[in-house]
């Protein structure tokens, strides 16, 4: 590493990595109303959301990179939501699709959550009331360029820093226990 510049092995296994990341990103539809509807259409032949490299919907969360939250949010689903989104993968991106998702929509009771960003965090937002499949399709591509300036190399290092930082506080209490 010169000049803060990867070498040319890590330089290139950093762009094929991104590449797979941005041509592969399967979602994970969690869908309470109409939205879901609307999202549904996105694997038909007219839209064929496949052309982005999303078309293995699945409908597990470990094996997804993309939660797709669609329609209404009230606070008893809440914790499900946030475990869904807990037991999704790294790296792991979330849309909120459709003004209820979004905002709670034109629901203002106690019950409606007023946005899931209150709950996990959100990648990408897409407004409408049901919002459109080509609504959709634009925040796959909004997806695809914020994954295409990631760097995985970067997050590998901050992850291994974090990993030997935890087990190096870990010897200093067992040495000063012992002693």
């Amino acid at each position: 590493m010169r000049n803060g510049n990867p070498g040319f092995f890590a330089g290139k296994l950093d762009e094929l990595v991104s590449w797979g990341r941005l041509h592969s990103l399967w979602p994970f539809p969690y869908g309470t109303a109409c939205c879901a509807i609307e999202f549904m259409s996105t694997e038909s032949a007219r839209y064929d959301l496949s052309r982005l490299g999303s078309e293995f919907v699945r409908f597990t969360p470990r094996q997804a990179d993309v939660l797709a939250v669609s329609g209404t949010i009230t606070f008893k689903q809440a914790p499900i939501l946030k475990r869904i989104y807990e037991q999704m993968m790294e790296p792991k991106w979330v849309i909120s699709m459709g003004a209820c998702a979004c905002s709670g929509g034109f629901y203002n009771c106690y019950c409606t959550v007023p946005g899931i960003d209150r709950i996990i965090p959100v990648d990408v937002y897409i407004g409408g009331c049901p919002s459109r499949p080509e609504a959709f399709f634009d925040a796959m591509l909004d997806l695809q360029e914020k994954v295409k300036n990631q760097s995985y190399m970067q997050e590998r290092k901050k992850k291994l820093i974090e990993q030997w930082g935890t087990i190096l506080e870990r010897i200093e209490r067992k040495t000063v226990d012992e002693a």
